[in-house]
């Protein structure tokens, strides 16, 4: 590619961004004619009308990808090469033409700008402008700045900062060296991540990358987060989700905690000394945590819970649980809730729940294993009063809200791994694998799927981190964090699917890691917000006037 082509390419790039967007408000004004009412967002309509809504954040989805990869292309400048510009022609070719066409909200539902009426050409000129991009020279030599490009972090340059690039690079190697070898391994048995293994994340400074130094953290930003999420989840899922818990409660403690709280605890959490859960979800809550039942009752110096949870991750072995609670008995929503920092001695595989009033059970998973799901039951388990974070009833709802900005972030950066490792195994087995004389990745059904994994890798990357800065600047992010969780979990799905497809009947067995890489991709779009209601939170930001 010429000197001459690349920044006319970046003015390309730009181009498709400006005309996504203005499609995107097309549709937003039609969406919003169909649920307002007097002026105002109809809750009801909005239900009524979820596919086209879902519709709407996904194309909006699209167009902050498209955003963000020009931004990242205009930044490099002199280091916007062949390998940067090769794979962002060929998103902004696809993600353009699917929102010409139609976006595959799922394997079974497309969302198309005819449903709403429009049907607008302009994209059309674009397309054609990009479609240079998408031949299938293109993509050939894409698979082949790939095999040049193996044990990089990334086939692209990053655009970060060189201290940015040089964790991106100690735990890309640490990894590649302490998890990828084992990891099948762990999966395999179904054992829990190997103490060793959490004691070196915590030397590395794992779980308290972005607390603040005076409580023993790095005080590092959430982009930070997302190079370490990605790098470890590269290696393993269950390693790359180890600082998922401690995020969210150092979070809390931070935005909320009592100076006591934070003095007793965040030093705990930073050194790995104290190893957090979770402890949101019930049997029949699902997403509408304003219904929960779990109830705390005071008694004196202490809350004594009864109730269940469900889908608790890690939660045997952990010491601290980030517990939300009933405290109203009167209240049927959100406003009743309140959360408890609950501590408890940690378990083992003989005695996984030595607390009194607190049993628990194992729930089998076909993936994200190594830290094991549990279905919990409390019967009288004592909170000390001094606990209750920030000595206040009633705000657990909107305490927890705060954090999900955070954990959506970190949860896209962990999706971004397990896409780049579906992709590394994907293109070795290609390229070793030989077939009438040839690797299998001469053929172009198999290199148009490594090109395209590579591609959206790239674009849900530069999503991923602009939510991550948005919430480094201290700037309310719901929006953009939506937006790179919702793309990155199904790019990650897309990308483990195909590396099983590459592998043909060999990837269907049990004992090759990328039946594992496809079993964990598939809860991404699940927990942390499941597709659906991640959709539907940035359609009614969009509605609501977000940008």
């Amino acid at each position: 590619m010429s000197d001459l082509i690349l920044p006319r390419l970046i003015d390309l790039l730009a181009k498709a961004a400006d005309q996504a967007e203005a499609v995107v408000n097309e549709a937003k004004a039609a969406v919003s004619a169909l649920v307002t009412r007097d002026g105002r967002l109809d809750r009801a309509a909005l239900d009524a009308q979820q596919h086209a809504a879902h519709g709407l954040a996904w194309a909006a989805a699209y167009a902050q990808t498209l955003r963000q990869t020009a931004v990242w292309a205009r930044a490099l400048e002199g280091d916007f090469g062949e390998a940067e510009a090769l794979p962002a022609q060929l998103l902004a070719f696809e993600y353009l033409s699917q929102l010409a066409g139609g976006i595959p909200m799922n394997q079974g539902e497309m969302f198309r700008l005819s449903d709403l009426g429009l049907l607008d050409d302009r994209l059309r000129p674009v397309i054609d402008s990009l479609r240079p991009g998408a031949t299938q020279g293109v993509k050939s030599r894409i698979v082949e700045l790939l095999e040049a490009a193996r044990g990089r972090p990334s086939l692209e340059a990053s655009g970060l900062d060189a201290t940015l690039d040089m964790i991106r690079d100690q735990f890309q190697a640490f990894a590649a060296e302490k998890i990828t070898p084992y990891a099948h391994g762990w999966h395999l048995r179904d054992e829990l991540i190997p103490l060793e293994l959490l004691q070196e994340l915590a030397e590395l400074g794992v779980f308290g990358l972005t607390a603040p130094e005076e409580y023993g953290g790095s005080g590092l930003g959430k982009i930070a987060m997302c190079v370490v999420s990605e790098a470890l989840s590269r290696g393993w899922i269950g390693a790359g989700s180890l600082g998922t818990r401690s995020e969210i409660a150092a979070e809390l403690l931070l935005v909320h905690g009592t100076d006591d709280q934070k003095a007793r605890l965040l030093p705990g959490i930073a050194s790995g000394a104290i190893i957090p859960t979770a402890v949101f979800t019930e049997p029949e809550s699902g997403s509408d945590l304003g219904s929960l039942r779990t109830r705390a009752v005071r008694d004196g110096a202490v809350w004594r819970v009864s109730g269940a949870k469900t889908w608790i991750t890690h939660a045997a072995r952990a010491d601290l649980m980030t517990l939300l609670v009933r405290t109203d008995p009167v209240s049927k929503d959100h406003r009743g809730l309140s959360m408890l920092l609950a501590e408890k001695p940690r378990g083992t595989m003989a005695e996984p729940f030595p607390a009194p009033g607190m049993s628990g059970g194992e729930i089998a998973v076909i993936g994200y294993r190594g830290m094991k799901e549990y279905e919990l039951a409390f019967d009288g388990f004592e909170v000390s009063q001094a606990n209750l974070l920030g000595g206040v009833e009633g705000q657990g709802f909107s305490q927890l809200m705060a954090t999900f900005e955070s954990a959506r972030i970190q949860t896209a950066a962990r999706a971004i791994g397990v896409g780049q490792a579906a992709l590394d195994i994907a293109l070795d087995y290609a390229l070793a694998r030989k077939q009438f004389g040839q690797p299998i990745s001469d053929f172009p059904r198999v290199a148009n799927k490594l090109a395209m994994m590579a591609a959206e890798l790239l674009g849900a990357r530069r999503l991923a981190w602009f939510a991550a800065r948005a919430k480094d600047e201290g700037r309310r992010c719901d929006l953009e964090a939506g937006m790179a969780k919702l793309v990155a979990a199904r790019v990650a799905w897309a990308a483990a699917d195909n590396a099983v497809q590459i592998h043909g009947g060999t990837g269907f067995a049990v004992e090759q890691p990328v039946s594992r890489l496809l079993a964990d991709a598939r809860i991404l779009n699940i927990f942390e917000g499941a597709g659906e209601i991640q959709a539907q939170v940035i359609a009614r930001r969009l509605l609501e006037g977000g940008n």
